[in-house]
């Protein structure tokens, strides 16, 4: 009976030293299983590591991506249509003072167009988060400046000579007032868009990105070959599958940001260059063209207004480092190069016709029949040729401005297309890949059980 006793004592004291021995070595770092729980464990810690990192490379490059094409984007647009509508405004402001009492009503309608745009515009820019300062400062001049043109009109309506007075100080609000603000608030919207557009294709961190998913994925090979040389296992299914799944994550993270890349490069090389290179000649020809009516309307022949005439007709070429050279080197590639080569080409035209719009202002053409008088000037440039030169000239400028927004929209778009899913597709490959791992490594962890 004492036999009995002491030999079933010595088997329960064996079985739990085998049990403890069991326990020490499942996590005994020295040993397999203790091993494999170890790397397990850094795996999952990496590969949700890799994920988050991952996750915040898609969000980054998306949001700057969104943020070209829905706020960026549209406030440059806005910027841009705004200068060029105050522009036009005051172009055709002088245009209808220099057409006499009854200005032709085409004249008056783009007038008021131009206004409308730009109130549009700004209140736009103020809804969209543009800069407050800049927006109210145009709000406020371009109530005054319309009030100056209104009594030019109507004093113009009347004979009243002191209507081109009026002009002259609603045209010198325009230049020396808004039209500066107008840049500056067309610049600053530009500068972000480029900024929303370098953080949607910046290099740096996709690169960190894919260089750490290839790392983790060489990680994953070497774990494999560990339990090959521990187990004699060739493959392990939950390694395979983290590996397949994080292959397709970096091919997506990486085929999304290209296409992306590209598309916003496009956009920015077929839309944001040419476009603001084309503005740039566009009002100087718009200026131009108010400054050769403001000389005809003061009808005191070479004054300061030609003056500036002359000064943008320099600025605008053609010639190296001309506005419309460059505007055309900027557009060749773009679907605005055709109207931006015919600009170059048309601006010559413009430039001749002035030339003998001056010559019969001064008198120097009366022994030509039908020329030399100030009102043969005056219809040169209401309905004649120097207005039809100059009309072909502004009709190619901004066909080509709008033909180039329009492909800046459509490539941005699609860059933003490209990004489509891709962030909440990272979290998920991120968390299928770590479940690959805890189910394939724990299979051979249950095998020392």
């Amino acid at each position: 009976m004492a036999q009995a006793l002491a030999e079933g004592r010595a088997g329960r004291l064996a079985v739990a030293a085998r049990r403890e021995s069991s326990g020490r070595t499942h996590w005994d770092r020295a040993s397999t299983p203790g091993r494999l729980r170890e790397v397990l464990a850094w795996l999952i810690i990496a590969t949700l590591a890799w994920g988050g990192l991952a996750t915040f490379t898609a969000s980054q490059h998306a949001s700057g991506a969104g943020t070209v094409v829905s706020a960026s984007e549209p406030l440059s647009k806005d910027a841009l249509q705004l200068w060029q509508s105050l522009s036009d405004a005051n172009d055709a402001a002088s245009a209808a003072i220099l057409a006499g009492s009854l200005p032709p009503q085409a004249i008056v309608t783009r007038y008021q167009n131009d206004l409308n745009i730009a109130r549009g515009d700004i209140v736009d820019a103020a809804r969209r988060g543009g800069p407050q300062g800049d927006l109210n400062t145009l709000s406020t001049g371009l109530n005054s400046y319309s009030d100056e043109v209104s009594r030019a009109l109507a004093n113009n309506l009347l004979g009243y000579p002191v209507g081109a007075a009026y002009l002259r100080q609603a045209s010198d609000l325009m230049t020396s007032q808004l039209l500066p603000v107008a840049h500056n608030l067309y610049t600053i919207e530009d500068a972000q868009l480029a900024s929303a557009s370098a953080q949607a294709t910046g290099l740096p961190l996709i690169a960190v990105t894919i260089v750490a998913g290839l790392a983790l994925g060489f990680a994953y090979w070497r774990c494999g070959r560990w339990i090959y040389r521990r187990t004699h296992r060739v493959f392990n299914g939950g390694l395979l599958l983290a590996g397949a799944v994080g292959a397709v994550a970096i091919l997506w993270l990486a085929g999304a940001f290209l296409a992306g890349r590209s598309d916003l490069l496009t956009a920015q090389g077929q839309g944001t260059t040419p476009v603001t290179a084309l503005a740039n000649a566009d009002i100087a020809v718009l200026k131009a063209h108010s400054y050769e009516a403001l000389t005809l309307i003061n009808n005191s022949g070479n004054d300061s207004n030609e003056i500036a005439f002359q000064a943008e007709r320099k600025a605008l070429g053609p010639g190296s480092g001309s506005l419309l050279t460059i505007a055309q080197r900027d557009a060749a590639g773009s679907p605005g190069a055709a109207s931006a080569t015919a600009a170059l080409t048309a601006a010559p035209a413009w430039f001749a016709q002035h030339q003998i719009v001056r010559d019969d202002d001064n008198g120097e053409n009366s022994a030509v029949a039908g020329g030399g008088t100030h009102q043969e000037a005056v219809a040169l440039v209401v309905n004649g040729a120097s207005g039809q030169a100059f009309q072909a000239l502004s009709t190619d400028l901004t066909g080509a401005i709008t033909a180039d927004n329009a492909a800046f929209a459509s490539h941005a778009q699609a860059g933003q297309s490209a990004f489509t899913g891709l962030e909440p597709g990272v979290i998920v490959a991120a968390l299928a890949m770590a479940a690959a791992l805890a189910w394939g490594l724990s299979r051979r962890l249950a095998e020392y059980r």
